[in-house]
C-alpha cells in the first residue's frame, strides 16, 4: 500500500506540472494589462499614464512583478523571431515589433530601430511646445506615435516624410531633431537593404533559463505566494485564508452530514426493495435530488427569513456577530445562521449517494456469499451490516474523490444567495473583476485537492474490501 500511494504521489508532480503549465498560459493571455489592474484603485480611472503617473513608474512596476522577463524557460521558433522582445513594455508596439521581424526577418536591425524611434520619442518630449514651433512638434510627436503601430513599408515612408518635411521648414526643430530623424531614417533603411525573409523559416532555439516569468510564478506558489490581488492589492494566499474556512467548514460538515443520513437511507432501501416504504422514499429522493439548490435556497429564504412569512432565521446580510461577544455566543449565532445554507448544501448529495448506495447494496446483497452466510443460519442485522456493507460502499467511496474539492471551489450561487463569504463567492467576484491571481489559485488548489481526493478514494477501496491490494502481488 505504501508503495502504491508513493507512486501515485510522484504521479503528482507531473500532473500538477502540466495543470500549472495550463494555468500560467492562460493567465498570460488573458485580456487586460495586469499593472493597469493592479493599479486601478489606488491611482483611479482614467488612461494608463494617469493610473501610473509616468512610464518610468511603469516600468518599474513590470519590473517589481516580473513582467519583463521571458515567459518560459525557452522558446523555440523562427530565426526571425524577436528573442528579446519581451523587454518592450507595450503590448501593441510588442505586436507592431513581431511582424517587422516576421516580415524583414532580423530583429537586430527591427530592435535597432524601435530604440531609434524611442531616442526620437523622448527627445521631442523634452521640448517644450511654445511659440511658433508648438503645431510642427505636435505632428511630430503624434506621427512618431504613429510608427510604433506602423509595420506596412508604405505608411512607414509616408510618417518619415512628414516628419522630415515638418522638421525642414520649422528653424529650431530642425537643428534639434534633425540628428535623431537621420538616425530613425537611416535604420529603416538598414531594415529594407538588410531583409532576409527567408529566416522566418530557420528554427531557433533561444535559452532563458530559470529568469522568466513561469519558474518565478511557480517557485513562489509553491511557497505559498500567490501573487497580488489586483481588487485591494493584497497577498492572494490572505485573501483565500479569510474566505477558505467559511466553505471548507460548511462543505466538510455537508459532507459528513450527508455520508451519515445517506448511507443508513440508501442500506434501508435496497433491503427493503419493492416494498411500500422503499417505493415512497426512493421517489422522495428522487424528486429531492432533481430539486435545484438555488431555488431550495430562494424559497427558504422567502418563507423562513421574514418578510410575509415565517422569522426563524436571520435573513442573508443580517447585522454580524459584535466583536466583543463571547466565545460561545459567536459559536452559537453563526452555526444557527448556517442552518438554512447546510440544508441546502446536503440535501442533493444525500439524495444523490443514498441512491448509489441503494444500487451498491443491491449488488451486493445478490451475491453467492451473501445467500451462503444466510443459509448459515446468521441474522440478516449481521449479514446486511457485516457482510454486505464494506463491499456495498465502493460506489460511495467514489463519490468521495469528486466531492472533496468542493470544499474548496464552494457554490458560487448558494454563498451568494446567504451572503456567505466564502471561496465561491470570491471566485464569482474575482471573475467579473478580472482577478486573475484569484481565480488562478483557486483552480490549482482545487485541482491539488481532486488529485488528493482520487488517491483518499483509491485507499478506501483497499480499506474496505481486502481483496482489492496494490501491491501487485496476486493472491
Amino acid at each position: 500500500m505504501l508503495r502504491y500511494i508513493f507512486k501515485r504521489v510522484l504521479i503528482f508532480v507531473p500532473t500538477l506540472l502540466v495543470i500549472s503549465l495550463l494555468t500560467f498560459a492562460i493567465s498570460v493571455n488573458a485580456p487586460g494589462d495586469p499593472l493597469e489592474l493592479l493599479n486601478k484603485n489606488s491611482l483611479g480611472e482614467g488612461r494608463s499614464e494617469d493610473k501610473l503617473a509616468s512610464e518610468k513608474t511603469y516600468r518599474e512596476a513590470r519590473h517589481t512583478y516580473g513582467f519583463d522577463l521571458p515567459l518560459f524557460y525557452f522558446t523555440i521558433s523562427s530565426a526571425a523571431y524577436p528573442d528579446t522582445l519581451y523587454k518592450v513594455a507595450d503590448e501593441s508596439q510588442r505586436k507592431t515589433l513581431e511582424r517587422l521581424s516576421w516580415k524583414y526577418g532580423d530583429w537586430n536591425y527591427v530592435s535597432n530601430w524601435y530604440l531609434q524611434l524611442r531616442t526620437l520619442e523622448v527627445l521631442t518630449a523634452r521640448i517644450p511646445p511654445v511659440g511658433a514651433n508648438a503645431v510642427s512638434l505636435n505632428t511630430v510627436r503624434n506621427d512618431v506615435y504613429q510608427l510604433y503601430d506602423q509595420f506596412e513599408e508604405r505608411k512607414i515612408c509616408f510618417f518619415l516624410k512628414e516628419i522630415s518635411t515638418v522638421v525642414s521648414d520649422s528653424g529650431s526643430l530642425h537643428t534639434l531633431l534633425l540628428p535623431a530623424y537621420q538616425n530613425l531614417q537611416q535604420s529603416f533603411e538598414d531594415i529594407q537593404v538588410h531583409a532576409t525573409p527567408y529566416r522566418k523559416y530557420v528554427p531557433a532555439i533561444s535559452w532563458y533559463g530559470t529568469a522568466n516569468q513561469y519558474h518565478r510564478w511557480l517557485s513562489r506558489f509553491l511557497q505559498g505566494d500567490f501573487g497580488i490581488s489586483y481588487q485591494d492589492q493584497r497577498p492572494v494566499s490572505s485573501v483565500i485564508g479569510d474566505a477558505l474556512p467559511w466553505t471548507a467548514g460548511i462543505s466538510l460538515l455537508s459532507v459528513i452530514l450527508a455520508y451519515l443520513i445517506a448511507i443508513p437511507i440508501g442500506i434501508h432501501a435496497a433491503v427493503n426493495k419493492g416494498r411500500l416504504s422503499e417505493r415512497i422514499g426512493t421517489s422522495s429522493l428522487f424528486v429531492l435530488y432533481s430539486l435545484p439548490n438555488f431555488w431550495i435556497a430562494t424559497m427558504l429564504v422567502i418563507f423562513l427569513c421574514g418578510g410575509d412569512w415565517l422569522h426563524v432565521f436571520p435573513g442573508p446580510g443580517a447585522a454580524p456577530v459584535p466583536d466583543d461577544a463571547s466565545l460561545l455566543v459567536k459559536i452559537g449565532t453563526t452555526s444557527y445562521r448556517l442552518i438554512l445554507p447546510l440544508i441546502c448544501w446536503t440535501y442533493g448529495s444525500l439524495a444523490f449517494i443514498s441512491r448509489q448506495m441503494r444500487g451498491g447494496m443491491l449488488n451486493v446483497i445478490s451475491q453467492d456469499y451473501i445467500r451462503t452466510a444466510r443459509a448459515k443460519g446468521l441474522d440478516e442485522h449481521t449479514v446486511i451490516w457485516k457482510h454486505a456493507l464494506r463491499n456495498s460502499l465502493l460506489p460511495v467511496i467514489t463519490l468521495f474523490g469528486e466531492i472533496f474539492p468542493l470544499a474548496v471551489s464552494g457554490s458560487v450561487v448558494l454563498e451568494h444567495i446567504f451572503n456567505i463569504p466564502g471561496m465561491g463567492q470570491l471566485s464569482y467576484e474575482a471573475l467579473f473583476s478580472k482577478n486573475y491571481p484569484v481565480i488562478f489559485a483557486v483552480l490549482l488548489i482545487t485541482a491539488f485537492l481532486t488529485l488528493l481526493g482520487n488517491l483518499v478514494a483509491d485507499i478506501g477501496y483497499a480499506l474496505v474490501d481486502p481483496r482489492i491490494s496494490y501491491s501487485g502481488k496476486k493472491k
